[in-house]
């Protein structure tokens, strides 16, 4: 098999009959490729009126109209892969040799879908020859063990080495790699085996399997076909890509009795480990959890706009000496609150970040140095020590340091940015020239701050929508209860002055 491009998201095709219960046909297929990480398509060869018991009726479209199908998709889009199940009839086949000629899909996987697994007949007799010359076309062939017997035009194999060595025939005298598959011997296992003898040497990759116990296997070749088809792309080894299929299906058959679905053969539960691992909950969106998680300290913000400290220093009534006490706790906590910066530069995973977080650390600094030498260089605050909001907040911030965790980390910083930059623009049209700290407040409302704060609020959002459920729940928690520390730290000045 040639080469194929990696591509993040494969673009499968299904050729293949339909299946109105969705267990196989191209409703597997779809299924199946979907949960293997392709975009899947569908082009319907035939309808079929059928269920988990059996099939009812078969239609066959004018094959004009399956011509116009298949052009239809080829002609606007690039096909990475292309599985092909059930055909019908001579014609059918044409159809698809000739496009399949014509376009030349870097991966093709044949299905030959003859019999149903009720039994019932899916492919004209006439047709079997002109599907044994369709396979010549296919880079890869998935029959089970009564449609590898008319591939190879010899009776059916009855133990798994015949089926081994009648695999390797077909190989070699199709030029086609073979999934043999031993789903229907009588034995207590389900071995599977890739045989490519299209080369100088026979080469043989068995899987083994245990046998699971079910009646959940209607659709089961459809869907390890069409799976097949798109983990091939971008794979070099089409036998880890094998592996791969294997692994994905059986875990699906598995849980294919959990869908309860019709009274014969059910279908296998395509999903089943995607739900699991990934859950049925969508992921937000770095601006849902911006507004989500700034509503989520309304309260909070409206504590902090009703404290007598912020009121008074809004309309300038604040006595000089409880703001310069606030100064000097902010000054320690601003010494600790740079440590705790430059980890998050430690830790953080881009280049970006880590020069973001290291900036916000060195201004963290000269803010302490600009603070003593405005408004605490006469000495009155040297040798003050942190009050209880002060350490209870810095405890907090260092107890995420401890925890290793970037991301928690991160949000446990936020609201320092967020609530100041907030409360700054806020009370700026509320002062005056004569503001006794209208300095203070331009220092927060200052468009540079808004722009480092808008960073801030953009990395932090970004990484708590990358995270897991769990992940994003400790983000949350730990930005509120910042929130909840700036408010006490801001209660402090005057509760203490109480």
């Amino acid at each position: 098999m040639s080469a194929v491009p990696t591509r993040a998201v494969p673009r499968v095709l299904s050729i293949a009959g339909t299946d109105p219960t969705g267990g196989a046909g191209i409703q597997a297929d779809l299924k199946s490729i979907a949960a293997n990480g392709g975009y899947g398509m569908a082009v319907v060869t035939a309808l079929v009126a059928q269920n988990t018991r059996g099939v009812r009726s078969v239609h066959v479209p004018p094959v004009t109209f399956l011509r116009e199908q298949l052009d239809a998709v080829s002609d606007d889009v690039e096909i990475d892969a292309v599985k092909i199940g059930m055909l019908a009839d001579v014609d059918v086949i044409g159809a698809v040799r000739e496009w399949l000629v014509r376009v030349a899909p870097p991966v093709v996987v044949l299905d030959p879908v003859m019999v149903a697994t009720s039994g019932d007949r899916l492919l004209r007799a006439d047709a079997e020859g002109a599907l044994r010359e369709l396979a010549r076309l296919a880079h890869v062939v998935t029959p089970n063990i009564p449609e590898l017997a008319i591939l190879a035009d010899e009776p059916q194999a009855t133990t798994w080495q015949q089926t081994l060595d009648q695999a390797a025939r077909v190989s070699a005298r199709l030029g086609v790699v073979v999934l043999a598959k031993g789903g229907h011997l009588d034995h207590d296992t389900a071995p599977d085996a890739l045989v490519d003898a299209t080369g100088s040497e026979l080469l043989v990759t068995v899987y083994d399997a245990s046998r699971i116990e079910t009646t959940n296997t209607h659709g089961t070749g459809c869907s390890l076909s069409s799976a097949l088809a798109t983990r091939l792309v971008g794979f070099a080894s089409p036998a880890r890509a094998v592996g791969e299929v294997k692994r994905w299906i059986s875990e699906s058959i598995r849980a294919g009795g959990d869908l309860a679905v019709g009274g014969g053969n059910g279908p296998i539960h395509h999903f089943a480990g995607m739900w699991q691992r990934a859950g049925l909950e969508t992921r937000p969106t770095a601006d849902e959890i911006r507004t989500e998680w700034w509503d989520s300290i309304r309260t909070v913000r409206e504590q902090i706009d009703a404290l007598p400290f912020v009121l008074g220093l809004g309309d300038g009534t604040l006595r000089e000496d409880v703001f310069r006490g606030y100064l000097a706790q902010d000054a320690l906590y601003l010494r600790d609150y740079a440590r705790v910066l430059a980890m998050a530069s430690a830790l953080a995973p881009t280049v970006a970040e880590q020069a973001f977080w290291a900036a916000a650390a060195e201004g963290s600094i000269t803010a302490e140095l600009e603070l003593h030498d405005s408004w605490l260089a006469d000495g009155a605050y040297d040798g003050t020590v942190a009050d209880d909001a002060t350490t209870a907040y810095l405890d907090h911030l260092l107890a995420r340091c401890t925890e290793g965790s970037y991301d928690t980390l991160i949000a446990a910083l936020l609201p320092c940015f967020w609530l100041y930059q907030d409360i700054g623009l806020r009370l700026l049209p509320r002062s005056h020239d004569a503001h006794p700290y209208r300095s203070w407040i331009e220092t927060y409302a200052d468009a540079g701050i808004a722009e480092v704060t808008e960073a801030a609020v953009e990395f932090v959002t970004q990484a708590a929508a990358r995270a897991d459920d769990r992940g994003r729940e400790a983000m949350r928690q730990a930005f509120v209860r910042s929130a909840e520390h700036e408010l006490a730290f801001f209660a402090s000045p005057l509760a203490k002055q109480t």
